[in-house]
């Protein structure tokens, strides 16, 4: 079995350097990976290519990287709390390509599966369509989309072994799966490392195959973006 182990999380971004793509799995600030995005700040790498479903908010995961300029464009579904993207997206300072939630969990499937393109009826008739190919199946209109190409894949599960092999809890089960394995190299962050064999393989989510380096991250926060609580009667 091969061990994917590296000790820390700046040997786990060996290789990582300017204008290159990355995905970066989480739904908010939930299951981010937030030592690599950590990582990725102090190393002030520029002109960034970030695939993730938004940017987490102004002082906290992505709206790192966005307050020191390290991103060039950010491919999401929505904006989501983070004020600093949409003053960026407004002024220009930021390409942003906004795309369906659907479509980019698909985009990001695609790539994981190794198909180069699938056909969705997600944004058709909309600016979504514009300047891609259409087709017609069984009578109803469906537009081509391509998947996904970046150069690495930064995700976050709760346990994980030394082959790779992952496991995700509650809604950090998010964009986290579909990310592994669909960029050159995938970088797996995990709050509890243990030995091959104690993982229960009816409860692997992510098989090894498909993560190239784990490690076990430190001092997370896991902050909640809305707090929402109910008055005790």
């Amino acid at each position: 079995m091969i061990n994917k182990k590296v000790a820390n999380v700046t040997e786990a971004l060996k290789g990582v350097k300017d204008n290159m793509t990355f995905m970066l799995g989480g739904f908010g600030l939930c299951g981010i990976p937030e030592n690599a995005i950590s990582e990725l700040v102090k190393m002030n790498i520029k002109g960034l290519t970030c695939i993730s479903n938004n940017a987490g908010v102004d002082d906290f995961g992505l709206g790192l990287l966005l307050h020191k300029k390290q991103i060039d464009k950010m491919i999401s579904s929505y904006v989501g709390e983070n004020d600093e993207f949409e003053r960026q997206m407004l002024s220009g300072e930021l390409d942003v390509e906004l795309i369906p939630q659907g479509t980019l969990a698909e985009r990001c499937r695609a790539a994981q599966s190794g198909f180069p393109a699938f056909y969705t009826p997600a944004g058709y008739g909309t600016e979504v369509a514009e300047g891609k190919e259409t087709r017609e199946f069984n009578g109803k209109m469906y537009v081509l989309e391509k998947a996904f190409e970046a150069d690495f894949s930064f995700v976050k599960a709760w346990k994980g072994d030394l082959a790779g092999n992952l496991i995700f809890k509650g809604t950090a089960r998010n964009f986290n799966p579909a990310m592994c394995g669909a960029a050159k190299i995938t970088v797996a962050e995990v709050e509890e490392l243990v030995p091959v064999g104690e993982l229960n393989p009816n409860e692997i989510h992510i098989p090894g195959i498909f993560v190239q380096r784990i490690f076990q991250g430190e001092n997370y926060e896991k902050r909640i973006e809305q707090r929402t609580v109910r008055q005790r009667n």
